[in-house]
């Protein structure tokens, strides 16, 4: 279940960004760790839904699904930024970042190897092509691990030396003035992504950074079954990040309406329009399924909006199972009849018919 981003700041949903800011503020005053009293887990949720709710495309978005898709978009498959880490920085402007380095780069994340931001696209696919599963190829621009030097960006057979910022440790001590005081903190060394180890000479291909931007072709296994807007989740195949692990890739699949079919959760839907005749003496019609051409026998005296069930021929579900298909008979009738159907007609009604 999604986290309720306005009940965490103690704000309702018709709340104006000046008020969201405030009550932010006096919620990360309250717990931030460095206080007496502070409560770290709270302030992490506090910070993230201000992230959300102070910006206007995100808050949007929450409101709308539960959850963010809101990011730079990037080539041709463009992506979002799912990435819950943010930058450091002391920019008042945008309180969601004051705090930041102090929860992401203290003493416990200076250890922590950092990684890249989760990235996400689209990908349109047929009704077909979500009942029965397919495989799909899209490209991705993103930033990537550079081949050459495999993320360490030296030069292949290079030395490794010593970093000079943060004498080998790893990590840098830092005291940042803020409204709320002073406060110390210790963030990883940004020479060496806190390895505490720089290349002698830097990769020819990527500058020394590890990392560079390409395009990638990926295959992406679209499960049987799959319904619209449902999320398929990459590991490993997000941004790449120097001397890190890289994000996940997020890819949201939007399903083509069908002209016949909708879905009822493991089951098929249609209608079916037949003559009067037909459902006062039955027969059969040879109807479309997904699987093909299939004959259905009409029974005798069949109802209108009456649903006729085909076993097997719906949603698959595991196991070499499926749902069914459920047809709803629309009876059509005669909108003139000719002198001779008027006769039968009145025979029919004075037998009872």
């Amino acid at each position: 279940m999604s986290k309720d981003y306005y009940q965490i700041l103690g704000v309702s949903k018709e709340s104006t960004k000046d008020q969201i800011k405030k009550a932010f503020h006096k919620l990360a005053h309250k717990y931030h760790p460095d206080k007496k009293g502070g409560n770290e887990a709270k302030f992490k949720e506090v910070n993230e839904a201000y992230q959300v709710l102070s910006d206007e495309r995100k808050r949007s978005e929450y409101d709308s699904y539960g959850r963010v898709f809101s990011g730079a978009g990037g080539g041709g498959a463009g992506y979002s930024d799912f990435s819950q880490a943010q930058q450091a920085g002391f920019d008042f402007g945008n309180l969601n970042d004051i705090f930041s380095q102090f929860f992401t780069g203290g003493m416990a994340g200076a250890q922590r190897a950092p990684r890249g931001r989760d990235i996400s696209t689209e990908l349109h696919i047929s009704f077909e092509e979500s009942i029965f599963g397919i495989e799909r190829k899209i490209l991705v621009n993103k930033m990537s691990e550079c081949k050459i030097c495999e993320n360490t960006g030296g030069k292949p057979g290079t030395k490794m030396e010593t970093c000079t910022r943060c004498n080998g440790q790893g990590q840098v001590h830092e005291t940042k003035q803020s409204m709320l005081g002073t406060f110390s903190s210790v963030r990883i060394c940004e020479t060496c992504v806190g390895s505490g180890k720089v290349p002698h000479e830097k990769c020819v291909s990527c500058k020394g950074a590890g990392i560079l931007k390409d395009q990638h072709e990926i295959n992406v296994a679209i499960p049987a079954g799959i319904q619209n807007g449902e999320m398929i989740r990459l590991l490993g195949f997000g941004e790449a990040v120097s001397k890190g692990t890289s994000g996940d890739l997020y890819i949201k699949i939007n399903v083509a309406p069908h002209a016949t079919f909708k879905r009822n959760g493991l089951n098929l839907t249609m209608d079916l329009n037949i003559k009067l005749s037909d459902a006062l003496l039955g027969t059969t019609y040879t109807i479309a399924t997904l699987d093909g051409d299939i004959e259905l026998p009409i029974p005798v005296g069949v109802s209108a909006h009456e649903v006729l069930r085909v076993a097997g021929k719906g949603v698959p579900k595991g196991s070499g199972q499926r749902g069914d298909l459920l047809v709803k008979i629309n009876i059509s009738l005669p909108k003139k009849l000719t002198n001779k159907s008027k006769e039968l007609i009145e025979e029919l009604k004075k037998e009872g018919v």
